[in-house]
């Protein structure tokens, strides 16, 4: 089972796909989410998405400005501010 992934800024939807893994950098810590997680909505810091698209994959990272991170039975959301590159 994959973890759909979803990367939304103010203008455009930057990803929608399935991953493994995706490390948030989260205002209280980074949080990993993989398929399964607890539902949870966070508020998220400037700082790099880890994006793992398989179990042993290189990890890609995008770096963020801001948002919010939401967790639910859909997968995961992340509201940025702004994406960087």
């Amino acid at each position: 089972m994959a973890l759909h992934f979803e990367l939304v800024t103010p203008e455009r939807l930057v990803r929608s796909e399935p991953v493994y893994m995706v490390t948030v950098p989260g205002t209280e810590g980074d949080f990993g989410v993989l398929e399964g997680h607890a539902p949870v909505m966070a508020t998220i810091r400037d700082g790099a998405l880890v994006v793992l698209k398989s179990e042993g994959a290189a990890p890609e990272t995008i770096e963020v400005r801001g948002g919010f991170a939401e967790v639910s039975a859909a997968g995961l959301t992340v509201l940025a501010e702004r994406v960087e590159g």
